[in-house]
């Protein structure tokens, strides 16, 4: 018996590092898999709906579809209106910035007896060909990755690949237990989707409403800046305001003017962060504060940013699995942070 057990102890300890070496080389696969499946889930109460009310289940798919797609082009509107705002603006904050950052460079340069780079524009060193290169290739990424996802989710939504069937046949053997944990996961996850999206729509507004309010320059970038980082946990509130900040003190004078703005964005972080969100949530969705920062550092080193914006999700849905088995409820309940 001691035999039996060190050895699956040995295959344990080879197999879990084999796997998440695997998640992490194929990244590109897994990555629009799992993305994908937390859009599917989203929308399987649609789809159950229409399929309620005699709708062709294709129909209901195209139906889904129309509806990501308007997403994805209200998105691509705000996207065009921000930098249609940029490229429209005047040069007098790029020639401010260009002062201040430069000023900064000359400070630090003198201060600390170091040199930090060639003379000449600093704005033209950060637009550097190599720099560009570099958007362009995270672009064609992006774009890569949307079309692999879409591809996936359109297999979910039809049932190609169905999770309670996998979850059967895989981890739980028992068609009860498995459809009863598949719809607390799909429960579960669609009140998070639900209330993370709500509460960064209400962030980025409020957050481009204070840039328009103190006269900071680019308010519809800042509030789809602030929406979508908002979905990196605890950590995408502090580049959001971070960064605001910086721009804010580049372009505004450090008076009271400034030190309002900085309180007022902060405010919109906490009040809709830490206090609203977990109000939506309730506290049988809590999950421990040390298990989401393990989660967020090691998942984004497995898929960088969007492991880093999938860890919640993966974590409460590794959660629910766990609570399954005797054996591995002490860690569900170390992830959830009970007693």
């Amino acid at each position: 018996m001691d035999k039996t057990r060190t050895t699956n102890l040995l295959l344990l300890v080879i197999v879990v590092p084999l796997v998440f070496y695997l998640l992490k080389i194929l990244s590109f696969i897994f990555i629009p898999l799992v993305f994908s499946m937390f859009i599917a889930l989203l929308f399987l109460p649609l789809m159950r709906w229409l399929g309620k009310r005699g709708v062709p289940k294709f129909i209901s798919i195209f139906i889904v579809i129309l509806i990501i797609l308007l997403g994805l082009g209200v998105t691509a509107e705000l996207i065009h209106l921000s930098s249609k705002q940029i490229t429209s603006s005047d040069s007098t904050f790029f020639a401010q910035a260009e002062e201040k950052i430069r000023g900064l460079k000359t400070s630090i340069e003198s201060d600390f007896g170091i040199q930090l780079g060639k003379n000449g524009s600093v704005m033209a060193q950060i637009a550097e060909t190599k720099n560009i290169g570099s958007v362009f290739g995270f672009i064609g990424s992006f774009l890569s990755m949307s079309l692999t996802t879409a591809f996936f989710t359109v297999l979910w939504l039809a049932e190609s690949i169905n999770v309670q069937k996998l979850m059967n046949a895989t981890i739980l053997k028992q068609r009860h237990t498995s459809v009863k944990t598949f719809l607390k996961i799909e429960n579960d996850l669609i009140t998070f989707i639900k209330v993370k999206f709500l509460v960064s729509l209400g962030t980025g507004i409020f957050t481009g409403l204070a840039c328009v309010y103190f006269d900071v320059s680019f308010p519809i970038f800042w509030g789809l800046f602030a929406f979508v980082i908002n979905f990196v946990q605890m950590i995408g509130s502090f580049i959001s305001v971070i960064s605001l900040s910086i721009f804010a003190f580049v372009e505004l004078d450090p008076t009271s003017t400034l030190f309002f703005f900085i309180l007022s964005i902060t405010l919109v972080q906490v009040i809709f962060g830490s206090i609203l969100e977990p109000i939506f949530m309730g506290k049988s969705f809590s999950i421990n504060i040390i298990a989401v920062l393990v989660m967020l550092m090691f998942w984004g080193f497995i898929w960088g940013i969007p492991g880093m914006i999938m860890s919640i999700p993966i974590t409460v849905f590794l959660k629910i699995i766990l609570e399954q088995f005797p054996n591995t409820k002490i860690i569900a309940s170390l992830l959830s942070g009970k007693s």
